[in-house]
């Protein structure tokens, strides 16, 4: 079955995964398309093929935002084409690509009863990535690389100027508290923020790799700082995202950073 892709800007196409609000976007200029992060699952990536095809798509190009399993995969049907990254990025994948195989079929959010099986085949694709340090000309949506510390170390945004579309890697999300987790670095996170701010704010559209595309990127970036700053502050926060699945542990893990900076 075809995957549905949601149009949130002229040529940014948005699809979602039933795993952890996850999305992956395709870029499209004429009948070539750009893929940024395609996830999660081996039916949903050969969903999202069958898509592409029936669109009378060809990928050229795909991109990584950062070195974390569920954003660098692939499908053969995508083709045999560059996937680019952060020189960063493409780093801690070649150091780190054995444990990141694993983690694909055994890692956080890799359980799906209902999902095909990783082959050697799809697994053989996980990080094949280059470096990104300039962009090549000609990619759908003429890319920018927004590279920043947050998250994950060479962690990418992914400007399109054109569109005005912010594609934000696993930030800005509404569904997932900040996670400065790799290493456990809270003033690179806030760095972080302040490098996508003023992207977030020429933005029409934000694309968070987790959770809802929204049309206010500026009041996503300023839950992520009122929570973080009131950690550092050592007050509680009033983050509804606290609530939500995988979130409480997240939360704990992040105050203790701040009391950490605190002392």
């Amino acid at each position: 079955m075809p995957r549905e892709l949601v149009e949130v800007a002229p040529g940014v196409l948005v699809a979602t995964s039933r795993t952890m609000t996850t999305t992956s976007t395709v870029v499209v200029h004429g009948r070539d398309a750009l893929l940024v992060d395609p996830a999660w699952h081996p039916d949903e990536l050969a969903a999202l093929a069958d898509e592409i095809d029936t669109r009378g798509l060809h990928v050229v190009a795909g991109i990584a935002t950062h070195a974390h399993h569920d954003h660098l995969l692939w499908h053969p049907r995508f083709g045999d084409v560059p996937r680019w990254a952060s020189p960063r990025t493409v780093e801690l994948v070649q150091a780190r690509r054995a444990a990141l195989q694993v983690a694909v079929t055994d890692g956080e959010g890799s359980a799906d009863v209902g999902s095909d099986p990783w082959t050697s085949e799809l697994l053989d694709l996980v990080g094949e990535v280059r470096s990104f340090p300039v962009p090549p000309a000609g990619l759908p949506g003429e890319p920018e690389l927004v590279v920043h510390d947050a998250h994950a170390p060479g962690h990418a945004a992914v400007w399109l100027g054109g569109a005005r579309v912010l594609l934000a890697g696993d930030m800005l999300s509404d569904v997932e508290l900040p996670l400065p987790f790799e290493p456990d670095d809270l003033p690179a996170y806030l760095a972080g923020l302040d490098r996508l701010a003023p992207y977030v704010a020429r933005a029409r559209v934000v694309v968070p790799g987790h959770g809802r595309p929204t049309s206010d990127g500026v009041a996503r970036l300023e839950a992520d700082r009122r929570y973080l700053d009131a950690l550092l502050s050592g007050r509680d926060p009033d983050d509804p995202r606290r609530a939500l699945p995988g979130m409480a542990e997240a939360h704990a893990r992040v105050a203790a950073l701040a009391d950490a900076l605190r002392r």
